[in-house]
């Protein structure tokens, strides 16, 4: 097919969408940024589009709850223009606070759990973290992830702890393989803070839904899309690959495979 095209959503407070962008040319798409007043205006814009990103930022600078009124606009104006994109075979992909908009209007986890099963609420440590973190994948069944890699990318957030409505709804997301990635040490294994940088029920760092084409997570991947954004750059034996890059990568190769 032609170059897959790529649409970023933009709203006020959002401020990693630049960013988003450079890392999606990166991969070999082609991105725009479009605010989401214009996709309102006209719904079929999204129909233009293959991958779908819910950037980085503070949306309306997170008044209520983070990304709460960003998530209010896309569940009372896009959610079905929304669901159809899904339904379509195409990409959906949120990023800390676009992780915080796909759970809060109820697109993740999807499935049957439904909205309000699963909520992002402030961190445990009562203070905003900026740190680098480990992820281990936890299933083979998100087309963004590369099954088997730990990565290693940076956090920047105040609400990031993952929390269920209850222990049946965290046996059902681990059951069906929605628990995408886990916060976990240089070796794999979980812990507490500041391994689990907020106090994520069960380490849970990112979730996918039932179709394994949306996934969200705290963390953020457009933020160590080159080798020298690693702190540890210069340390690195293999300055070639960059862990943030798979996510992107994993998604335009999808789309070129499967149209």
């Amino acid at each position: 097919m032609s170059q897959v095209k790529a649409i970023i959503l933009r709203a006020a407070g959002i401020n990693c969408d630049v960013e988003t962008e450079y890392a999606l040319e990166l991969a070999a798409a082609e991105a725009h940024r479009v605010h989401i007043n214009r996709i309102i205006e006209d719904r079929q814009l999204l129909d233009k589009y293959q991958i779908l990103v819910v950037p980085g930022g503070f949306s309306y600078g997170d008044d209520v709850a983070a990304g709460k009124i960003l998530a209010n606009q896309i569940r009372h104006h896009l959610y079905e223009q929304l669901r159809k994109f899904i339904d379509d075979g195409k990409l959906v992909l949120g990023i800390c606070n676009g992780f915080q908009v796909l759970v809060k209007c109820g697109i993740l986890p999807g499935g049957d759990n439904g909205q309000g099963a699963v909520t992002i609420t402030y961190n445990d440590s009562n203070k905003f973290e900026d740190c680098w973190v480990y992820l281990q994948p936890q299933t083979n069944k998100c087309v963004f992830i590369e099954p088997g890699r730990r990565i290693y990318l940076p956090i920047a957030h105040g609400e990031g702890k993952v929390v269920t409505k209850d222990e049946q709804t965290l046996e059902q997301l681990k059951a069906a393989g929605r628990i995408a990635f886990k916060y976990v040490d240089e070796n794999g294994s979980e812990g507490n803070y500041p391994i689990n940088p907020n106090g994520s029920v069960d380490s849970i760092a990112g979730l996918t839904d039932t179709t394994g084409r949306v996934l969200g997570l705290m963390p953020h991947p457009e933020r160590h899309v080159r080798p020298t954004q690693h702190p540890r750059w210069t340390r690195q034996k293999d300055k070639t690959d960059a862990d943030g890059m798979t996510i992107f990568s994993n998604a335009e190769k999808y789309i070129q495979q499967s149209c």
